[in-house]
């Protein structure tokens, strides 16, 4: 996908957003996108009520151990490192839990991967 930035008939910027030369070609079209089935891992936020850390406990056992040692307590929430693919379980777990989810935020991609 192409984005032009023009004024008046002069093109002034064009870039693509896609890298057809990323190894394997897949990662091209899927990364970042609910078909990111990589092991690539992302910084996610979520944001849930948690008076008595019981969102904690279950992201933190979703996690395991050592990676649920990573996570970030914020005000609203807590940031965490997993795969794009492994979100949608997250929640699930949270609102089985009559967790009330009010928002995900998917941040960059970082150096980990989830093995």
């Amino acid at each position: 996908m192409a984005v032009t930035l023009q004024r008046g008939n002069h093109k002034i910027l064009e870039y693509h957003l896609k890298n057809t030369d990323a190894k394997p070609p897949y990662e091209t079209l899927e990364i970042g996108t609910p078909l990111d089935y990589t092991n690539d891992v992302y910084r996610v936020y979520f944001e849930v009520p948690d008076a008595t850390h019981e969102a904690k406990k279950i992201i933190s056992s979703f996690l395991g151990q050592k990676r649920s040692e990573k996570i970030v307590t914020l005000a609203h929430g807590y940031e965490v490192e997993l795969p794009i693919q492994c979100i949608p379980d997250v929640i699930r777990l949270l609102t089985h839990a009559n967790i009330a989810v009010y928002q995900v935020v998917r941040y960059a991609k970082t150096n980990g991967a989830w093995a």
